[in-house]
């Protein structure tokens, strides 16, 4: 499971039935009106309300996957949109600014298609999706930071991916089949940059099912704390409402006993009546990350 950062993932045609070229469109959508409220003040959008906003947006994307395009969502998040179009000297109000905001290639992760949902209902998901885009990119840039000083960085990103893919593997293994859910969080050991993420673990038949953004997310950022030499915590919450914990030293995962399992939970306000400290299940050797 490897970050997919700046892979030019808005792609401008795809394969669409019977070896046809599908052409590509990307959208940035204001998925609130918080939002939508800022970006007014941008010069965006005219006079509009932000109900009449969702149901023009909609429309015209259900004309756009009517006519047989593929169509890219991604949020119009203000702040960032502001930054975008201050680095790459566009007027907000212009719209080629939103435009090229919404085919940026350096948008992590792949792309957020549109089938045809109700926007209301799809802007909870896409929201979620843009939350994690953005774990995904600090995790990244934590990662390359963390391999800055190396020999050979490139080898030493590569061993830290494995050795994260390897852990992954084992958790799902020991967690049993179910919905499970996975938290990290970790210290630097030179910046002190604390990293935190959480994903939804689904176990089917031993291995994990439907990894989504989030397990991304959570991948790369676990990458970033190994590769820092970090310390911290990894806690498996278990569909059955066990907790096991593992404590990140110097970058490699070892198992907590059930009593510190218990002692993390207690300090993270998740006392009695709350979930059982168990102790950690043994991982992949730190071996596996040298490089």
């Amino acid at each position: 499971m490897t970050s997919k950062n700046k892979n030019g993932n808005r792609r401008r045609a795809g394969c669409g039935e019977r070896g046809r070229v599908r052409q590509t469109v990307a959208l940035a959508v204001a998925a609130d009106e918080a939002a939508y409220a800022r970006l007014r003040g941008c010069g965006l959008f005219g006079a509009a309300d932000y109900g009449a906003y969702l149901r023009c947006t909609e429309q015209r994307l259900r004309a756009l996957h009517g006519h047989g395009l593929a169509v890219h969502l991604r949020v119009l998040e203000p702040v960032d949109f502001e930054d975008f179009c201050a680095e790459h000297l566009l007027d907000p109000a212009d719209p080629v600014a939103e435009v090229a905001y919404a085919a940026d290639p350096e948008l992590a992760g792949e792309p957020f298609a549109y089938t045809g949902q109700r926007l209301a209902e799809l802007l909870p998901a896409l929201t979620e999706d843009h939350l994690a885009r953005v774990r995904i990119s600090i995790g990244c840039a934590a990662l390359l930071a963390a391999v800055g000083c190396e020999r050979q960085p490139q080898e030493r990103v590569t061993a830290v991916l494995q050795y994260v893919s390897e852990v992954c593997l084992a958790l799902a293994a020991g967690a049993g089949d179910g919905r499970h859910r996975l938290t990290l969080r970790s210290l630097g050991l030179l910046d002190g940059e604390e990293l935190t993420a959480a994903a939804e673990l689904l176990v089917a038949a031993g291995r994990p099912a439907e990894l989504g953004r989030e397990a991304e997310a959570f991948c790369v950022t676990l990458a970033a704390a190994v590769a820092g030499y970090g310390s911290g915590e990894l806690l498996l919450y278990r569909a059955g409402g066990e907790v096991s914990g593992w404590v990140l030293v110097d970058g490699w995962l070892r198992p907590m006993s059930a009593l510190e399992t218990q002692a993390v939970l207690g300090a993270e306000g998740a006392g009695p009546p709350g979930p059982v400290g168990r102790g950690g299940f043994p991982l992949p050797p730190p071996e596996v990350t040298s490089g």
